[in-house]
């Protein structure tokens, strides 16, 4: 399966979290072509501030294989980690991560800082960006729009 099939697997995911009324970020981990991880973004309704797509997504993972470590693995989230985020996917040895949307305020894959690329940590992931960040970026985008519509109109 292609990287923009896992991709609209977090973006249905991010689906979810938006109707849920949650900032509309998904993931997915994947292992020899299969998902076996998922999440969306739920910090607002578990009152949990670690509670992002991407956690969501390592921990179902992890239970999945019985295993915190998950070497060999990619994670496919819909904006671009958060510094938190990226720091369990190399606590937990993801191979690869691939990310949609940018973030410019708290990314940490490269737009306001790069952990991945600091070469005094102990495991390295791959990271690529930008795949079906159109899509991804407007689902955030329009989510922001209609939130600062709702709080005008009252």
């Amino acid at each position: 399966m292609a990287d923009t099939e896992y991709m609209r697997h977090a973006l249905a995911l991010a689906e979810q979290a938006r109707a849920a009324g949650e900032v509309p970020v998904g993931a997915v981990v994947v292992k020899d072509g299969r998902v076996i991880g998922r999440g969306s973004n739920a910090p607002i309704s578990r009152h949990d501030p670690s509670a992002h797509a991407e956690i969501r997504a390592l921990c179902d993972a992890a239970e999945h294989l019985s295993n915190y470590r998950l070497v060999d693995c990619e994670l496919f989230v819909t904006l671009e980690p958060c510094l938190m985020c990226a720091g369990a996917m190399m606590h937990a040895r993801i191979a690869r991560v691939v990310y949609g949307a940018s973030d410019l305020k708290t990314g940490a894959a490269g737009s306001v800082l790069n952990v991945f690329a600091e070469p005094r940590l102990n495991h390295h992931t791959q990271v690529q960006g930008g795949v079906l960040a159109e899509e991804c970026g407007a689902m955030l985008s329009n989510f922001f729009a209609q939130r600062r519509a709702q709080q005008k109109a009252r």
